[in-house]
């Protein structure tokens, strides 16, 4: 008589299965999980990159100096009408209504409050495309153009732009505004 041989997986065979499971489900979560994190940095980069050269272009778009012509004159402003030392926006003026480049000095913003030179916040789909992004602008006389704050009025001015994104990166970008 033949005896009743049964099918399946022994007991052994259930655990080891169970722990080469779980060895390669560790090496998945260790290896993959954290390129995953890391995928949407360039999204951040882009963004940045984006706000970043967007507010440059608005700045350097504007008069070197408060008292600097603004018709294209042919001689620059001169050292007595060119402004004080202290850079910053003047008594009453806010961003809508900058008028020269060191008024951006000391500008910084973030969230909800970064908009464009309309006073907009930018939406995608109904939520604010900078949130959690964090602006902040310096402008400093810099005479020599070697990134280095002069404290004398001078010729030239460095803007810096510094873009700090969710993630804590700060892209930074720079230009010079001559006195022309």
């Amino acid at each position: 008589m033949l005896a009743n041989k049964a099918s399946g997986f022994t007991l052994i065979e259930l655990v080891i299965g169970i722990v080469v499971f779980s060895i390669a489900l560790v090496l998945f979560t260790s290896l993959i999980v954290p390129q995953a994190i890391r995928s949407v940095d360039p999204i951040f980069q882009v963004r940045a990159s984006e706000l970043g050269q967007a507010l440059m272009n608005e700045i350097v778009s504007k008069s070197f100096d408060e008292k600097s012509d603004r018709t294209g004159g042919a001689t620059p402003c001169d050292a007595t009408c060119i402004g004080s030392i202290n850079l910053g926006p003047d008594d009453g003026e806010s961003r809508t209504s900058y008028n020269d480049v060191d008024d951006y000095h000391g500008l910084n913003v973030s969230n909800g409050d970064i908009k464009n030179s309309l006073n907009e916040t930018t939406v995608l789909n109904g939520s604010n495309l900078y949130q959690g992004f964090n602006v902040k602008v310096s402008v400093v006389y810099d005479e020599g153009m070697d990134g280095t704050a002069d404290n004398v009025v001078g010729n030239a001015k460095l803007i810096t732009v510094t873009v700090t994104t969710p993630n804590d990166e700060e892209i930074i970008f720079a230009s010079f505004r001559s006195n022309y």
